[in-house]
């Protein structure tokens, strides 16, 4: 009897053995076709998102039209359009009506950015229309008169900077710039491109500060499209990662990673001296005060010296400027009230507008970004003080009293403090 209750028991182990298989196998390939599905989705989704925000070709087309039915000109539309030995690389686009690549022009690389759809005014978050080609190169017209042309820049800049005892430099300036074949006189096509470009802060920014050490040299434009010096390094933190990476590490460990991977404290130090000089540069400037409106470490880079470069500075805006845009605009509360990431103004309760007077200086906001990247690793004999300083600059705000006098002492403190750290070393 127990003879053949074992003998069933071994036949029947078999059966349990084949169907726990086909249940391993039917989990498997489950699992694996999710896997796979998953993936696909990703990646289709990746796709996507690509082909929406890298529209480089299009961008290529609308220029080139342009340029070859005569409307514009400029010194990089004949390698453009006619040589082809300036061409897009590596899509860097982050929205689609900013394309940006990295760029090659004959032996020279840099970044090369287009606007694919009409610039806004600063319109604080209404959406962008489609571009309009037509009003974009209408002006200035035909039979307009180069003084005709140098009115309507100085007006702009009247209307954008103020009333600048020294804005007939700059349009004197500007017109040296639109000249792109140098002979001496500037054509409507490229008046029509200079006109297309000075709509853009970042395109201003770089001629006012074209011979600054940490803004990024203008290499040359055709129409609204311009190619700018490339940046080495394109964040203060971290490491490029490929996308799929990036969609997988947590965010936690990857603000954990971008700590670690970040240059030894006294090349941080150096760089941090770039920022500051950087707003230097923009706070008063020879043609105005400039707010720096999206203090990010991602529009901030640096080169293979750990100088300072600027990456992206279209957020970069004349104070008086936004301060006409954003007055008596309708709030409700604070955030109604912001412009970009870091331009904040208050809303005032009693007319349900906001003010026109920004809360935070450049500088604070420099400091509260460059806050943990200089405390981590700072050497012991000096963290105390350059924590208490930074402090110090992080509370600056622009109502305070004798508020230009506290900026120029903390900034040049921060400064001297950190210098003195670094000088001896083959970093500076």
């Amino acid at each position: 009897m127990a003879r053949s209750l074992c003998a069933g028991a071994w036949l029947r182990k078999p059966y349990y053995l084949q169907a726990r298989f086909s249940y391993m196998r039917m989990k498997y390939l489950f699992f694996s076709w999710l896997a796979v599905f998953i993936g696909s989705w990703i990646i289709y989704g990746q796709y996507s998102t690509y082909t929406e925000l890298c529209r480089g070709q299009d961008c290529k087309k609308i220029i080139c039209d342009k340029y070859k039915t005569g409307v514009i000109d400029g010194p990089a539309c004949s390698s453009l359009c006619a040589k082809e030995t300036l061409y897009f690389g590596k899509c860097l686009s982050t929205k689609p009506n900013n394309q940006m690549y990295l760029g090659v022009w004959g032996n020279l690389q840099g970044v090369v950015k287009c606007q694919m759809e009409q610039t806004p005014r600063l319109d604080f978050g209404t959406e962008l229309e489609p571009r309009k080609e037509v009003i974009l190169f209408e002006k200035p017209t035909r039979g307009t008169t180069v003084q005709k042309f140098k009115e309507m820049v100085y007006s702009l800049f009247k209307a954008k900077l103020g009333d600048q005892g020294n804005l007939s430099e700059l349009v004197n300036l500007i017109l040296s710039v639109a000249d792109g074949n140098k002979d001496g006189r500037v054509s409507l096509p490229e008046a029509k491109s200079a006109w297309a470009l000075l709509q853009l802060n970042e395109f201003v920014l770089m001629v006012i500060l074209q011979d600054k050490e940490h803004t990024p040299k203008l290499m040359g434009f055709c129409g609204d499209l311009y190619m700018m010096e490339r940046v080495d390094y394109t964040s203060l933190y971290g490491i490029s990662l490929p996308w799929v990476m990036e969609l997988l590490i947590p965010s936690g460990f990857r603000r954990t990673m971008d700590q670690l991977f970040t240059p030894s404290w006294p090349r941080k130090a150096k760089i941090a001296i770039g920022l500051l000089e950087f707003v230097e540069d923009v706070f008063h400037g020879p043609y105005g005060n400039f707010l720096m409106c999206d203090m990010s470490a991602k529009n901030l880079g640096y080169n293979d010296k750990y100088d300072l470069k600027m990456v992206d500075m279209r957020k970069i805006v004349p104070e008086r400027n936004l301060k006409e845009l954003i007055k008596d605009r309708h709030c409700e509360s604070d955030l109604d009230c912001v412009y970009g990431a870091d331009c904040r103004t208050s809303c005032d309760q009693s007319r349900m507008k906001c003010s026109s007077e920004v809360i935070q200086p450049n500088l604070a906001k420099a400091c509260s970004l460059l806050k943990d990247y200089l405390l981590r690793g700072a050497p012991s004999e000096i963290r105390e003080e350059l924590e208490k300083q930074l402090q110090s600059c992080v509370a600056l705000t622009v109502t305070a009293n004798q508020m230009e006098m506290e900026h120029s002492l903390i900034l040049n403190n921060l400064k001297t403090l950190l210098w003195k750290k670094i000088s001896h070393t083959n970093d500076s």
